[in-house]
């Protein structure tokens, strides 16, 4: 396994899976000595999972030159559960290097998401989280996050039709492999799965979220609040001694501005942390108060890590904690668990593993 640290996996071969449609056509030109349109064929079907063997209308002589000069291969489905309640799949994939990660498959009504990791492990050190307590082993390329994409379409034999960047990792912490994989996954020529069925979660890194604005990318953002004021966020949430709530909903008002999208805030409800009817007047308070726009409080029953002190509040509390929000003009629904015979929450089928 890999001693690099905080860094995306190398290898001696190009990254054929990272590329796009045009940067695959040029590739394959200048590199390969290849007509640009070969490169064009090959990027339809690396969006497939194909094997070299399976790519039929490439001549060998260009697939042995794949082999020589690049690295392609999908992340390894290593474990797989299936929730009996719901329908929901929970996979652990390996990378290259033999690093592991965690991605979900969740069936609605309206249609099939996954939910990707980023990272392997997660410097940010969120105290109830699972993915975060061994730290973080390195970035994801934009072609391991996308592969697990193509992995799950292929296993399933379904079609995704959104993505949620909430899995394992910081998607922020690897910006320039999250933007790329955004531009990868939403491509008309690949996947093409729209923006504005996509979410990246954050748990507030503001100078990158005032970037990710400017990309021209209509995500959805998903904020990890967890709490309404910055003594209990700050125990919570390492990354807000470094920026507080009133700098964090400040770029996401800023956000909101530039792109016209909703904000989401998640909210994990833990008892005795953050989870009383005055906690929920003050989030309510600052919320109405910095947004000034459109946003939406997704609250989340915790779910338990035995290596964490932390305990969920409970469906009453929840429910009581909602409707004070509503009560106070903020839009906020319990969401629901999906997967909960499986352990569907990230990092705990990793760290199992590990």
């Amino acid at each position: 396994m890999t001693d690099i640290k905080n860094s995306a996996f190398q290898s001696d071969g190009a990254d054929i899976l990272s590329m796009t449609a045009d940067e695959l056509a040029d590739f394959a030109s200048k590199e390969l000595g290849e007509k640009p349109y070969r490169g064009r064929q090959l990027y339809g079907w690396l969006q497939k999972g194909a094997s070299y063997e399976e790519m039929t209308n490439l001549p060998t002589s260009f697939k042995e030159k794949l082999l020589q000069k690049c690295e392609y291969r999908l992340p390894k489905i290593v474990e797989k559960y299936v929730s009996r309640l719901d329908g929901t799949v929970k996979y652990l994939m390996q990378m290259l290097d033999g690093e592991c990660v965690e991605s979900v498959l969740m069936k609605y009504e309206h249609g099939n998401t996954v939910c990707v990791s980023c990272q392997a492990g997660c410097r940010m050190g969120c105290r109830f989280c699972a993915s975060t307590l061994n730290g973080k082993s390195r970035d994801l390329r934009a072609s391991e996050i996308l592969g697990q994409i193509i992995n799950i379409a292929r296993d399933s034999k379904e079609r995704v039709d959104g993505v949620v960047m909430m899995g394992i990792g910081e998607p922020l912490d690897n910006y320039e492999n999250t933007v790329k994989f955004l531009k990868l996954v939403s491509s008309p020529d690949g996947l093409g799965i729209g923006l504005r069925h996509i979410s990246v979660s954050t748990c507030g890194i503001v100078p990158k979220i005032k970037q990710l604005a400017g990309e021209g990318m209509p995500v959805t953002l998903s904020v990890s609040l967890h709490a309404s004021d910055d003594s209990v966020r700050s125990s919570l949430i390492p990354m807000n001694r470094k920026y507080n709530i009133d700098e964090l909903l400040d770029a996401c008002k800023y956000y909101f501005d530039v792109t016209g999208r909703r904000v989401s805030f998640e909210y994990t409800l833990i008892s005795g942390e953050n989870d009383s009817l005055d906690d929920a007047d003050r989030l309510a308070f600052v919320l109405k108060r910095k947004m000034d726009g459109p946003c939406h409080v997704n609250l989340i029953m915790l779910n338990e890590v035995k290596e964490t002190k932390y305990q969920s509040s409970g469906r009453e509390r929840a429910e009581l904690f909602c409707k004070r929000l509503t009560s106070r003009g903020v839009t906020a629904t319990i969401r629901r668990r999906l997967g909960a015979d499986i352990s569907a929450s990230c990092g705990q089928l990793r760290l199992r593993y590990q």
